[in-house]
Order: C-alpha cells, then structure tokens, then sequence
C-alpha cells in the first residue's frame, strides 16, 4: 500500500462537473491512497497506523515533534489507483493497482482504523472523478509504502 501524506491547513475533494463537496478539512492530513493486488489487511493496519502516528507537526521549539492527534488534525483520504502507476513507458500501465474488490474493503479498513484512533476522517468516493484541492502547509509531503515500513 501506499500512501502520499501532505500537512495542510485545509484541503477539499469536489466531484467532477457537478461540483458536489465529498469531503473537506481544515489542519491535518490530505492522504492520496492506493492499494497494490499484493496487499491485505496487514498492510492497510500498517499504514493506518504510520499516518496516525506520523510526528510532523511543529513543536514550541518549531520542530517536527508532535503526532496529528495532538494536533487536533482531521483527515482527508482520498483513493488514488494511480500510485501504482509503471511508468517505464510514456504510456503509465496501472495492472498492479488492485482492482476495486480488492482495493475498496481495504480502503475502508484504513479509514476505519483512523476513525477507531478518534480523528475526524473525511473521504472522496472510490473510483470517481474528482477535483482535490489543498492548502499545503511546510511544504510537508511524506510518501509511504508498506513494503519499506
């Protein structure tokens, strides 16, 4: 599995042309996610545990010290096949992407092992077309993969 993590201030998905809000936060952490055919619950409690427990918000002495629940930060998640992408060619191949009867129950895991830790957890829709927007705070944007945690 892997996830990208970026610290913003706020960040929104929209569905594409009717503009309709699917999620929206303010301080916390927009999380693109996508889901490899190899993965399994294991990897979707590992990475719900990495996100929740990610030390990237700044302390009093203006270091990368204290976890999002501290922070009192809110959660985006928003699933991105395209992750997975084999961009060798020009043309991206995406056939280790799970497809979405695998890849949805473990998304859902996901959301709900941050949601069981107490953070507020906004979603898009799987498998829709959307429109993300975001205000990125730092920058901060950490990428993580299940196969290095």
């Amino acid at each position: 599995m892997r996830a990208v993590v970026m610290r913003v201030n706020s960040a929104a998905v929209t569905r594409t042309g009717t503009g309709e809000t699917l999620g929206e936060i303010s301080r916390g952490f927009l999380v693109l996610l996508g889901v490899h055919t190899d993965d399994t619950a294991k990897e979707a409690d590992r990475i719900a545990d990495r996100i929740c427990g990610l030390r990237v918000f700044e302390d009093e002495n203006g270091k990368m010290n204290i976890g999002p629940a501290d922070a009192g930060a809110e959660l985006l998640i928003v699933s991105q096949f395209t992750l997975w992408a084999d961009a060798r060619s020009r043309r991206p191949g995406f056939t280790a992407a799970a497809r979405p009867e695998t890849a949805i129950p473990l998304y859902e895991q996901v959301i709900a092992r941050c949601r069981e830790r107490g953070f507020r957890v906004e979603t898009g829709e799987f498998g829709a077309d959307m429109q993300v927007s975001s205000v990125n705070d730092g920058p901060v944007t950490i990428l993580l993969d299940t196969r290095e945690l």
